[in-house]
């Protein structure tokens, strides 16, 4: 591998002393966990050239000089025709986009050749503002068991943000539509479940205050997520940090995971979010029955209409 990087000295995160050539060396170090997860996919650049809290702009296209070891391919855009994008997946293409100021890994929800199928499913725990972390875990913990309840798992990390993000391996040739059917149909019974604590309303506004936001709406081609081991721009450089079901606890913390700390706990634990994906993959009779167990529950939780109270307290016609 030969490639050309620069301004290693640069301070990426100030208030956490990381350098870009810092911020290169985790990557490095986390690439065995985190390469196998992205490889395939296309990325979205999210470029901070002057670093966290500088200005930021995305790059889909891969761009003219890229260089030969950087990894490429022909996408398919619904408005643009083919485009040559960054594809994930080996060392110097990844170190090359943190060259360019891409801090944070967004990778697609499928992979090259089957671009247009969903392998991945992600549910994201979105809080308000006024929102302690320690609510979201609790809801995280609900998400889980509901998730487990229709036979399927899945990982869970937290976002590098506020929020956790709980995310479903698919069986080959798993549509879009069928991924954020699956995702939906969660979101909508975590909602309907607990009312007080988890929404699926899209308008931040019209959100009921201090509930979280079940976010399935990433589910779509050409979206992305921050992937598991992805540094986040924000102040003290966080990490998208996988867990283990015994951690979802009021014990969690957010500034646990860093650039700083997470290979020590990588050493530690080991690739808990790849193992999570590979312990019990989904089927395709198992996605379909899923879908089923959810569609049930939501209409059994529907207020029943047009059914009125008899005289005698029983229901009538």
């Amino acid at each position: 591998m030969s490639l050309h990087v620069s301004s290693l000295s640069k301070l990426y995160f100030p208030d956490a002393g990381v350098t870009k050539g810092a911020l290169m060396r985790y990557y490095a170090r986390v690439s065995p966990m985190l390469l196998p997860q992205i490889a395939g996919r296309p990325l979205i650049l999210k470029r901070y050239p002057e670093g966290a809290g500088g200005p930021m702009f995305f790059q889909q296209d891969a761009g003219p000089h890229v260089p030969d070891v950087v990894q490429t391919a022909m996408v398919s855009t619904v408005d643009k025709g083919n485009r040559a994008r960054i594809i994930g997946g080996d060392l110097a293409t990844l170190l090359y986009t943190v060259q360019l100021g891409a801090i944070e890994v967004h990778p697609w929800l499928s992979r090259i050749p089957d671009i247009d199928s969903a392998d991945r499913c992600l549910i994201d725990l979105d809080p308000g503002d006024d929102v302690p972390f320690s609510a979201v875990v609790s809801l995280a913990r609900e998400v889980r068991r509901i998730v487990e309840g229709c036979g399927l798992s899945g990982a869970v990390k937290t976002s590098g943000s506020s929020g956790v993000h709980l995310v479903i391996a698919l069986p080959a040739r798993t549509s879009y539509d069928v991924s954020a059917q699956l995702a939906m149909g969660i979101a909508r019974v975590a909602a309907a479940t607990w009312p007080d604590v988890a929404t699926v309303e899209r308008s931040i506004g019209a959100r009921p205050p201090g509930t979280i936001y079940v976010d399935a709406m990433q589910n779509a081609r050409g979206k992305s997520a921050a992937s598991a081991y992805s540094v986040r721009a924000k102040a003290g450089a966080p990490v998208s940090a996988p867990l283990a079901a015994d951690e979802l606890t009021a014990r969690l913390r957010l500034d646990a995971f860093t650039v700083k700390t997470m290979p020590a706990r990588v050493a530690r634990v080991g690739d808990l979010y790849g193992q999570a994906l590979a312990e019990r993959p989904t089927t395709a009779r198992g996605l379909a029955r899923a879908l089923q167990v959810l569609d049930a529950t939501l209409a059994a939780m529907r207020p029943r209409r047009g059914r009125k109270r008899s005289k005698r307290g029983g229901a009538g016609a």
